[in-house]
């Protein structure tokens, strides 16, 4: 059984996929693990340490998933490491099966089995594998750490002889997992937080944390089975436009997380909005990658629009990297862990297992999630 973790194609990817923490449990689950050189570089992870936990050091990535059963990957491989993987293999990663369909295809053609774990089914027995959720977590803080950078005044409230400072006010839109960490994150640092969702139930868990709920009264409840947001009708965008116009005004900074699967990014924040906020203002746009939630987000860049700035950061959890690769690994680790047949220490997938289920976006040569298909 052999367990493959090439480094990144993608050169602004400074997370890996595996540690050597991972390493360890993988050879003492019975893998030959092998990690191509400088694939934990930009996690502060070196080669010494892969090899001490157990791993092999291969110098490219076709040398390192050559005979693989399992391919360990952060992203979608590029077409040479693709290329160079078993047919018979299975690779595991977050691949971004909703970003590029013609890669998807081209993907599902090799006749590799893929699983992309952005589609961990919402249960309770896959939360230790839910990498949306731990990566998730780290960009909600990082985004909060990011707007006071560049926020000119002080968060918390600051009593002098020579005046009072007033505390900062933190508006963010959606809370889910990014969105709570943001608001626990801007609590923590003495700011005034409100948080908006147009989940009902999330109320509860934003008043956990010290924080307002502000909610359009009456609006149905927008979440779905899985626990995600949908799309709002186009009366409901309106109330909710509405109550978002009224309420920006006066905030410092505003983070804002709202995705919807499958689909590109709402817009939560026209550029009226923007112009009604106060010079110095920040807004962080967790949701850039997929669009924006502004009106004025440029993906990857700092936009300032009469002097409030709108940051259209890319990976945020990355820039978290130490953390975010040992999350994501430990993720991972768990994930292939179902597969591993204790006795025979081989792979063996069981395609009855409904995480096995929910995460499989290719099979056999073709696309075969649900939610790719229809």
């Amino acid at each position: 059984m052999k367990i493959a973790v090439p480094t990144e194609s993608a050169a602004d990817e400074p997370r890996t996929a595996a540690t050597p923490e991972t390493v360890k449990k993988l050879v003492a689950a019975g893998a030959d693990v092998v990690v191509q050189q400088g694939a934990g570089s930009g996690s502060h992870i070196s080669d010494d340490a892969y090899a001490e936990a157990g791993a092999k050091m291969a110098k490219t990535a076709a040398e390192t998933v050559k005979g693989a059963d399992v391919v360990f990957t952060v992203r979608r491989p590029d077409a040479e490491t693709l290329k160079a993987i078993d047919k018979s293999a299975l690779l595991i990663g977050a691949l971004d099966p909703w970003g590029d369909k013609k890669a998807l295809d081209a993907l599902a053609k090799t006749g590799i089995t893929a699983f992309a774990m952005e589609f961990m089914p919402r249960i309770t027995r896959a939360q230790s594998m839910d990498v949306l959720s731990s990566q998730s977590n780290l960009a909600g803080y990082k985004a909060v750490i990011d707007a006071a950078a560049e926020f000119t005044r002080a968060m918390p409230m600051m009593m002098t002889a020579a005046g009072t400072v007033p505390p900062a006010k933190v508006f963010v839109m959606g809370a889910g997992v990014a969105g709570l960490q943001a608001i626990a994150t801007a609590k923590r640092l003495g700011a005034i937080v409100s948080a908006t969702d147009v989940r009902a139930a999330a109320g509860e868990q934003v008043a956990s944390l010290g924080a307002k709920f502000v909610f359009v009264e009456g609006l149905k409840d927008a979440s779905t089975a899985g626990g995600y947001a949908k799309e709002l009708s186009d009366d409901e965008k309106k109330q909710q436009a509405e109550l978002v116009a009224n309420h920006i005004k006066g905030q410092d900074m505003v983070i804002t997380t709202a995705l919807i699967p499958g689909r590109p990014a709402p817009e939560l924040i026209s550029k009226a909005m923007v112009e009604s906020m106060k010079s110095g203002s920040i807004i962080v746009d967790l949701a850039a990658e997929r669009g924006g939630n502004t009106a004025l987000t440029k993906p990857g860049e700092t936009v300032d629009h009469n002097g409030v700035k709108i940051l259209g950061r890319l990976n945020l959890a990355g820039a978290l990297a130490d953390n975010a690769s040992a999350l994501y690994a430990k993720n991972l680790f768990t994930f292939v862990d179902l597969m591993i047949d204790k006795e025979t220490k081989s792979i063996k997938v069981d395609w009855e297992d409904e995480i096995i289920q929910g995460t499989a976006i290719t099979r056999d040569g073709k696309v075969v999630h649900p939610a790719l298909t229809g």
